[in-house]
């Protein structure tokens, strides 16, 4: 490879969001990220100024996902309508019994069910939408 064909690194996806610290929790919990260093939760009750800015969180130390906070987000109207989804998360499992397993982890976590297409026998999947209403799929693969 020479210099010329060299290409930008891409270091992560990041979600804008009205609650970020919300929002990284959720995927935290839900893809078992960690939060990048000095972004992880405060102690109860104490001030958390991150959590009002930007949030980031990684996997096995790479960047992952990050947050954004914003004054207001319109939902996105999936599939159609005046909000189009402008990016979402494809997110894989194995098999149909996982995709079971995480479609109630997702749900427990406070995702909202968009559509069941988990009887296709093709591509089994759910779409959700996250909390801030970003819309995310998880699917057999």
């Amino acid at each position: 490879m020479t210099d010329a064909d060299t290409y930008p690194i891409l270091r992560q996806v990041v979600l804008d969001t009205t609650d970020a610290r919300g929002l990284a929790e959720f995927y935290r919990q839900l893809l078992g990220l960690q939060y990048r260093p000095g972004d992880e939760p405060p102690p109860e009750g104490a001030p958390d100024p991150n959590g009002r800015d930007w949030l980031a969180l990684r996997k096995n130390g790479e960047s992952a996902l990050a947050f954004q906070q914003v004054a207001q987000l319109p939902a996105a109207t999936w599939p159609e309508g005046p909000n189009p989804q402008q990016l979402h998360l494809d997110l894989t499992v194995p098999d149909t019994d996982e995709l079971e397993v995480q479609h109630e982890r997702a749900l427990a976590l406070g995702a909202t069910l968009l559509l069941d297409r988990s009887e296709d026998d093709d591509e089994p999947l759910y779409v959700y939408a996250d909390p801030s209403g970003h819309p995310f799929c998880i699917f057999v693969c």
